[in-house]
């Protein structure tokens, strides 16, 4: 899952970009509504957490331009303006959900995840292929019965496999789906991940890996 958090307080938007990546989410950060905007652009998103008092372009203004997509993400309004009639202006925008700060970081995930969900063409909620059954809800991951232990990026890079399945994922489309716009091209961190995950799957292999294509579950 990636989400793009626009919020201009900088420090309030690192801890919500670093609960969210412990949860397994790929997090791009805009901190005003034209650097949002430009994101949009470039990258599809599945959920676009937005303040609405934005400098450069206001979060109204980008959220209508956000529902005018013919394909647009999810919009959860996370805004310190909380009285009912805030609500309502913000949901009569085109705003998905609306949730007022303070807030409970709990709660916020579970508005993320049911927005998700909610989202048009929404993925299969259970993924499944060689055996292996995994469910990006409830964060379990199961192979012939057998439960794994995956650390975070290892669940997320099963997930983004899977759902490519029965096709390749290169190196770098792994690490812009699972590591988001902060990984280092040119690191091996994929590489190391997936023999983690090659490892905890066990026997036989199911990873495939071509050089010059990428790899994908067999």
């Amino acid at each position: 899952m990636r989400i793009l958090v626009v919020e201009d307080d900088h420090a309030l938007a690192e801890v919500l970009a670093e609960g969210l990546r412990d949860q397994g989410m790929a997090v791009d950060l805009a901190h005003d509504g034209l650097t949002a905007a430009a994101k949009l652009d470039l990258t599809a998103h599945d959920v676009v957490v937005l303040d609405r008092d934005l400098p450069g372009l206001h979060g109204d203004t980008l959220c209508h331009m956000i529902t005018e997509r013919p394909e647009r993400p999810m919009v959860l309004m996370l805004t310190a303006a909380s009285t009912p009639g805030d609500r309502v202006s913000g949901l009569t925008l085109g705003a998905d959900d609306y949730l007022a700060k303070p807030f409970h970081f709990p709660e916020l995930i579970l508005r993320i995840q049911a927005l998700a969900r909610r989202k048009p063409h929404a993925r299969p909620r259970t993924l499944h292929a060689a055996g292996i059954e995994l469910d990006p809800l409830r964060r379990t991951a199961v192979r012939d019965g057998r439960q794994l232990q995956l650390s975070v990026k290892e669940f997320a890079v099963l997930e983004a496999l899977l759902r490519a399945s029965p096709g390749f994922l290169s190196a770098e489309a792994l690490l812009e789906q699972v590591w988001d716009e902060n990984a280092d091209p040119f690191t091996n961190t994929v590489t190391v991940t997936v023999g983690r995950l090659r490892r905890k799957l066990g026997s036989p292999a199911v990873i495939v890996t071509t050089p010059g294509i990428g790899y994908r579950i067999s």
